[in-house]
């Protein structure tokens, strides 16, 4: 492939592409023991989870993310997949290190068990015995990567060629197969990290080596031992015949002949080339390579997620360096990688490292910058934005102290090497209880929708977003379908029901019907009727809001009466919400938020106005906007509370107390800011379920089953709260109570409210 071959390709075409992630991890004890605990139960079937899963061991989890085609994405969501399992984790970390902690003796680890499936355990018994349980321990991270259908149909295009568009797929992945694998020490010097090995690793891995922190063995040398002698080795070595997709199905297959190889999944190649569905030769030989799979890269102790943003980058980059890189004629090529990879694994930070290129020897530093500025110039011609990425990995090719590998053994030299290994655990599942309402990269969706869709991925119910903007999902289990608007609009509530919701003048007619208290008051349209109602108003405690709205919007109330101007400039705040609007009695007591599912009350929150504490300097408004910091708050909907909003219901709620915005509060002083509670507008929401009687829990479920409804949202003032035959009013029900409010309450319990959704859809 020449220049003027891509002239005409843009950087966005060279871009397309698609990854995805798997990434091993151990359960561990707080002290760094193997888990001896069962695969988690809340994540399923292993079998048919398609995100959270084991491997080898019951203790070893795999993480697995869904295609993307962008590699910020994949590293975002693998991210998440962490925050959601070890959240599910009481007394249990996630070792954040390819090589294993603390391991027990090979007949002690406790192999993976899926449900009906005797040859997935027996063949976890032949690796056992073949390669030692130890050695099966070890966790990597693997990359799914394909080029774009885009890219390569341009590609196919270009070429003018006479082959079949899948034959040509086979050339060019076998092609940047070939030089990834000569390559491939590169990516084992610049993103190794597992250079050291515990005591209880394999003796004849650790008598070999020297105790550089305390029950921490490595050679000071070594950047990667997974990738050396002591890590996943194929015994004999497999060299697979990679000059076409019938010869590389012809040479494995006559590995498991000679039985060198059980199957085809015992190739423990750098590469693994894929087809999709089952990992056999057969799929492979029938539908050709769709996919290639990476499987040299080591877990990065010093991320969350196991691998870095701008590493994934620096991958793709390297792939599009081996696709269009002329190919060496040396025949041993194979064979000298191997050797190449093996070097760099046990010696690649010594400066003096040589390796061998064509039959001679060259520096690894030298060699390696020689492949990094090549990779440079090529991303400049292709006006590709790794730019930045290569220059730090070019810095790391001069000086190794800037190396995975060497800051982890620094690392353990500090402490040890279970304990700084379980020190980043420990800070990483603080970190993942931090941001546990947050599934990357959704956040731009509703928290409502976030929170769904992480219980699904937690469960193993495969999701797809089929529209992001409206927060419209599907979910899919064992051949079953639901299609879900923005988390609680689903198919379990008719629509005649949600229309009668949506109209409070409806709602308060058929709960009447129902002998369900609610407020007296009256529906008014247009300006002269609404004047002639507002005399019958004046000075008594009232309640203005628009007939058909959500959220708390265009809702004035005036607990102590108002004058007629003021009620005049309430009608204008619902008019600007509604052509209709609704004045009722104002009801005493507090309003509670009761969320009924499936004809049960699962939560009971308390709205607290929006409100603010004097410092005795600060003005309102100052004190809003400090109190608008706070990382949990935001706007639209995206975080468990709202910012709180200067606007026109605020500014009149402070004139009745002949107060602004301006006005500086008395240290220690609360100040509400709104007679209305919702959250949506700036309030506080605490979690009271339990404290709640079982008589009003009851008149939730009543209000929700007069009107129909399977998801609903009841609103209701009570004058003392917890007593069974406490006065009560209901004032609103609501087709699309948000969910977040009760999973991430301001104060007070957090209940698993998607899970609640998720029975109320038959997926439980």
């Amino acid at each position: 492939m020449n220049n003027n071959f891509f002239s005409d390709f843009t950087a966005k075409q060279w871009l397309d592409a698609e990854f995805g992630i798997e990434r091993e991890g151990l359960r561990v004890d707080y002290e760094g023991n193997l888990s001896m605990k069962s695969h988690p139960s809340v994540f399923g079937d292993k079998k048919a989870n398609p995100y959270i899963t084991t491997d080898f061991s019951e203790s070893q989890l795999e993480l697995i993310t869904p295609v993307f085609s962008k590699a910020a994405d994949a590293i975002a969501f693998l991210d998440s997949l962490y925050n959601i399992a070890i959240l599910e984790m009481e007394d249990e970390l996630i070792w954040p290190q390819s090589m294993p902690a603390i391991s027990p003796p090979d007949d002690e680890i406790p192999l993976a068990v899926f449900s009906g499936q005797e040859y997935d355990r027996t063949y976890r018994e032949y690796l056992s015995a073949k390669y030692g349980g130890k050695k099966q321990l070890i966790s990597g991270i693997h990359i799914n990567f394909s080029f774009g259908t885009h890219l390569l149909e341009k590609l196919y295009r270009r070429s003018n060629s006479n082959q079949s568009f899948q034959n040509f797929k086979n050339e060019l992945y076998l092609k940047m197969t070939r030089n990834s694998l000569r390559y491939n020490w590169l990516n084992i010097y610049l993103l190794g990290a597992a250079n050291i090995i515990h005591k209880t690793f394999e003796e004849n891995c650790v008598d070999s080596l020297e105790e550089i922190s305390k029950e921490g063995y490595s050679n000071k040398e070594a950047v990667s031992f997974r990738n050396s002698n002591c890590g996943y080795r194929n015994k004999p070595m497999i060299l697979p015949d990679y000059s076409s997709i019938a010869n590389y199905i012809s040479s494995i297959n006559s590995y498991i002949e000679k039985g060198e190889l059980k199957d085809i999944r015992e190739l423990y190649a750098g590469i693994r080339l894929k087809s999709g569905g089952a990992y056999t030769t057969d799929n492979l030989l029938k539908n050709g390579i769709q996919y290639i799979e990476l499987r040299t890269i080591d877990c990065n102790p010093f991320a969350k997620a196991g691998m870095k943003e701008e590493d994934l980058q620096f991958i793709h980059m390297f792939l599009l360096y081996c696709l269009m890189k002329k190919e060496s004629t040396y025949e041993n090529w194979q064979t000298e990688s191997e050797w190449n990879d093996k070097t760099v694994a046990v010696e690649g930070q010594r400066p003096d490292t040589l390796l061998q290129r064509n039959g001679q020897n060259i520096s690894l530093q030298d060699w390696g910058m020689e492949i990094l500025k090549e990779m440079l110039d090529l991303n400049e011609q292709l006006q590709l934005p790794f730019g930045s990425i290569l220059k730090d990995k070019i810095e790391v090719m001069k000086d190794h102290e800037q190396t995975y590998s060497f800051r982890i053994s620094e690392l353990c030299q500090q402490s040890d090497y279970i304990e700084a290994h379980l020190e980043l655990a420990k800070q990483y599942k603080e970190e993942a209880f931090n941001e546990r309402f947050r599934l990357k990269p959704y956040t731009d969706m509703e928290l409502s929708t976030q929170i769904l869709l992480k219980e699904s991925i937690k469960r193993g119910i495969a999701f797809e977003i089929l529209d992001r903007q409206d927060n419209f999902i599907q979910l899919t289990k064992n051949g079953r379908t639901e299609y879900i608007k923005q988390a609680t609009k689903t198919s379990k509530d008719n629509y005649v029901s949600v229309l009668a919701m949506e109209n409070k003048t409806v709602t308060k007619k058929i709960l009447q019907h129902h002998r369900i208290n609610v407020p007296n008051g009256e529906e008014v349209t247009g300006w002269e009727q609404a004047k002639e109602a507002i005399v019958r108003w004046v000075n008594k405690p009232i309640v203005i809001k628009p007939k058909s709205t959500n959220f708390g919007l265009g809702i004035s109330i005036f607990p102590d009466g108002a004058s007629k101007e003021d009620l005049i400039k309430a009608v204008e705040i619902a008019f600007a919400e509604d052509t209709f609007i609704l004045i009722e009695e104002y009801i005493r007591g507090k309003e509670y938020r009761f969320l009924v599912m499936n004809g049960k009350t699962v939560a009971v929150l308390h709205r607290v106005p929006a409100n603010v504490s004097g410092d005795g300097r600060s003005t309102i408004a100052e004190l809003i906007a400090n109190k608008n910091e706070d990382p949990l708050r935001g706007k639209g909907y995206k975080t468990p509370l709202e910012k709180i909003e200067i606007d026109e219901n605020l500014k009149l709620f402070l004139q009745q107390e002949n107060k602004t915005v301006n006005t500086v509060l008395p240290e220690g002083a609360i100040q509400h800011l709104r007679e209305n509670s919702n959250v949506s507008t700036g309030g506080d929401s605490i979690d009271v379920t339990d404290l709640a009687s079982n008589f009003h829990k009851d008149i939730a479920v009543q209000a929700a089953q007069a009107i129909g409804a399977n998801i609903c949202g009841v609103d209701m003032m009570i004058e003392q709260f917890g007593q069974e035959t406490s006065p009560y009013c209901i004032i609103e029900l609501n087709f699309n109570p948000a969910i977040h409010i009760h999973s991430y309450p301001y104060k007070g319990k957090e209940r698993n409210i998607g899970y609640e959704i998720l029975k109320v859809l038959g997926f439980d």
